[in-house]
């Protein structure tokens, strides 16, 4: 079979790990911390590898896995026989479900009954070692990038994974000994000689008869045995019991097992709409019995419970490090993570250290977990660490500024099934179809709205805590400053401001007046406690509080860009000191894939300019494969590796715990908290597979930054006549300046009613 060794070398030059040993995560967090059933920290098992971005069982992933993983992280292999009996890694038992062999064999499937279930495919008692030669590796989840496929990763043995990756532990895992002993080919016999060429120190079965049948071999010593747990109504094939009844009697598993390994559900098990339940007292039960427990099915693009907003670290924490159990280990396509989680995040507390100097704002606060701008989602912001509340300012009909994340009520309330749908309309100058707009409404109107929670990639079928959705009130500008006053662990608000220039001129609203108004009213001119920042994509906003030296001045590149002119880094610093670009343009990608750096980041600092990125989410979508579906490894790439002064995001805990990252503190950093190239993973792709190119990045020049002076706010006139149904809202009230034309009708009116009294 073929070794890989130049795509090997590759890898060391693709990734930039370090060259010293990894932490042992035992060693940095103290051996008396673990609930495990050891004390030992928790083991990370990397099922077929970094199966999560790599062909499952290919060499890429088990040597990704190894380069990225920590130092106790044990490869998966899922053994399969061949007909002359040699033992290859396979994530099942029909090889055309992660193999393109009904390709290369196309008339060799067959029918066999496997436990019980007739199943049709291409199955490896089928071929010979040589057969399987010219057959290659595919990614076998159809969510997950396709374009490793064309690569030349083979079918691996189980001595060639050994001999190419060199893993600090092996786990053997064996789901069908009662197949391949109906074909005549023995497993025990395999694994029996397989231990005396390689350290096994684990072999896992959901089948009793088998780990029975080693036990005399591997009762004692360096392997162990663990029986594998299937879905509770699952029968296992030996006993013709479900694996329900089995856990009943753990006493029984303890005799010809030393742990079981279990689907997570087992132990937090999960309701139909996807929220966590209490814990079971499996972990603590099988303790009690002498048990190892296993966790499996991790994976960073899985299904992840709503209760840990999309954060893969998050969930591990709950398996390992929750204050009453532990498991003693857990199965994972995403292998870092768990690395990450038990070595950096594990054990810390509110207090923790700060090891990062990267200032973590808001995006209409906790968004990610409640609708953006509510007091919900501010307090909830706040109690997760946030340092600066972001409140993006639009104005009411009566002139009250508010904050909503968007000008389209749409996009952030339920206006649509309200009784203002009627108000639905095209607007071009903002570039908004069918949109119902904070302007066309007075506060009360939309105080009797409820808001609703956004979500980003809802075309992926990916929703954001379906509980909370249209949880908390919108706040006024000044309720939000208020609350962030009295918020003694923030250390600043971040005002956006924008389309000041088309509510000026066309709905007679002065937003950039209504904001000093309500800063100055709320004390914030006459303070230094907290830092106020102004952020807009327009220059004569911001030229508009350039004459405060309190403000701090963020402009809003509101494209993704590839480079930046000198001459325009000039012209931006006459109006601000910091800048606001994408995450794109720091790693610009192509099909979810880094393609390269750019030097906007550097050039800015160069010119003493502030740089913040925008926006950090934690849904796996949100991050390129480059770093590997995991929030934590995006932020530290545009932290560590370029060197960036903040971050905006939906996510404010996942951002603020990684800056009190015990790792960060480390003298060496461990390979997960150590950037990869960017570009790397296509570097390893076959020509034939790249994906289409994308158009290039624009270059940032004088004319995307020169922007006409503000207009002054025009007189409004008052709204139509709607015969008394109350959804055309009435016009401003003329607080912050604004004028006051419906009261002056009013009064008129009154003033004319009375004459007639008089007269008659």
């Amino acid at each position: 079979m073929w070794k890989l060794r130049s795509v090997f070398s590759l890898f060391a030059v693709v990734l930039l790990c370090s060259t010293a040993a990894l932490v042992d995560a035992q060693g940095s967090t103290g051996r008396s911390r673990w609930q495990t059933l050891s004390g030992s920290a928790p083991l990370v098992i990397a099922r077929g590898g970094f199966s999560g971005i790599f062909p499952d069982s290919s060499s890429a992933a088990y040597q990704i896995a190894v380069q990225t993983g920590a130092a106790n992280l044990h490869l998966w292999c899922n053994v399969q026989l061949t007909s002359d009996g040699a033992g290859i890694c396979f994530p099942d038992i029909r090889l055309e479900n992660g193999s393109v062999i009904d390709i290369v064999y196309p008339n060799r499937s067959n029918t066999y009954t496997v436990n019980g279930v007739s199943m049709r495919g291409w199955f490896p008692s089928d071929f010979t070692l040589d057969e399987l030669t010219p057959v290659t590796l595919k990614q076998r989840i159809f969510s997950r990038a396709p374009y490793f496929d064309a690569t030349s990763s083979q079918i691996l043995t189980v001595d060639e994974v050994v001999s190419i990756a060199q893993p600090s532990g092996l786990w053997l895992n064996v789901p069908y000994d009662a197949f391949y002993s109906q074909h005549n080919l023995s497993m025990r016999s395999f694994v029996i000689a397989a231990s005396r060429r390689v350290i096994v120190n684990y072999i896992s079965s959901p089948e009793v008869g088998f780990l029975n049948s080693l036990v005399s071999r591997f009762g004692t010593g360096v392997t162990k045995l663990v029986f594998q747990f299937l879905r509770p109504d699952d029968v296992e094939p030996t006993t013709n019991q479900t694996y329900g009844s089995l856990l009943s009697n753990l006493t029984r598993i303890r005799s010809f097992a030393r742990g079981i390994i279990v689907p997570k559900y087992y132990i937090w098990p999960v309701t139909s709409n996807i929220y966590l339940q209490n814990y079971t007292s499996l972990v603590l039960d099988a303790h009690r019995a002498g048990l190892e427990v296993f966790a499996s099915d991790f994976a960073n693009d899985g299904t992840i419970p709503y209760d840990f907003g999309y954060d893969p670290v998050a969930e591990y924490l709950s398996y390992v490090d929750n204050g009453i159990f532990s498991v003693d280990g857990v199965l994972s396509d995403f292998p870092l993570t768990p690395s990450e989680t038990i070595d950096c995040f594990s054990h810390m507390g509110r207090n923790e250290t700060v090891q990062a100097n990267l200032l973590v704002i808001s995006n209409e606060g906790a968004s990610g977990l409640y609708p953006g701008c509510t007091d919900s989602a501010y307090e909830k912001a706040v109690s997760d660490g946030v340092d600066v509340l972001d409140c993006t300012v639009q104005m009411t009909s009566d002139g009250i500024p508010f904050c909503l994340g968007s000008i389209n009520l749409r996009d952030r309330t339920n206006v649509a099934q309200s009784n203002f749908s009627s108000l639905t309309t095209n607007n071009p100058d903002l570039n908004i179809t069918d949109g119902i707009f904070a302007y066309s409404l007075t506060w009360s109107q939309i105080q009797s709205l409820r808001p609703a929670i956004y979500n980003p990639y809802s075309n992926y079928t990916l929703y954001r805590n379906p509980r909370a959705r249209n949880d908390g009130n919108l706040m006024q500008l000044s309720d939000f400053l208020e609350f962030a006053n009295n918020a003694s662990s923030v250390s600043g608000v971040l005002i956006s401001i924008e389309n000041a220039a088309y509510l000026a001129a066309n709905q007679g609203l002065g937003v950039t007046d209504a904001v000093l108004e309500a800063l100055a009213d709320a004390g914030y001119n006459n303070q230094t406690a907290k830092r106020i920042m102004i952020t807009s994509s327009d220059s004569a906003v911001l030229s508009r509080f350039n004459s405060s030296s309190d403000y701090e001045l963020l402009y809003v590149l509101g494209e993704d860009v590839s480079d930046i002119m000198n001459s325009t880094i000039l012209e931006m610093k006459n109006f601000a000191n910091s800048v606001v670009i994408s995450k794109e343009s720091v790693f610009p990608t192509d099909s979810l894939f880094v393609t390269g750096e750019t030097n906007v980041v550097p050039k800015l600092q160069a010119f003493n300019l502030t740089v913040y990125v925008q926006y950090f989410r934690n849904e796996f979508v949100s991050q390129p494969w480059d770093f590997f579906s995991d929030p934590y490894f995006e932020i530290n790439m545009h932290a560590t590796y370029m060197g960036i002064n903040g971050v905006m995001t939906d996510y404010p805990a996942t951002a603020a715990k990684y800056k009190r990252s015990r790792c960060l503190g480390y003298r060496v950093l461990p390979v997960y908290m150590t950037a990869v190239q960017p570009g790397g993973l296509i570097q390893l792709m076959a020509n034939t597979s790249l994906p289409p190119a994308e158009a290039p990045y624009a270059v940032f020049s004088d004319n995307d930054v020169a922007s006409p002076p503000l207009p002054p706010v025009t007189v409004r006139p008052p709204p139509p006549s709607t015969g008394g149904n109350g959804t055309t809202a009435p016009g401003p009230s003329g607080r912050n300046g604004q004028p006051t034309l419906v009261a002056s009708s009013i009064l008129s009116s009154i003033l004319l009613l009375l004459t007639a009294l008089v007269l008659a």
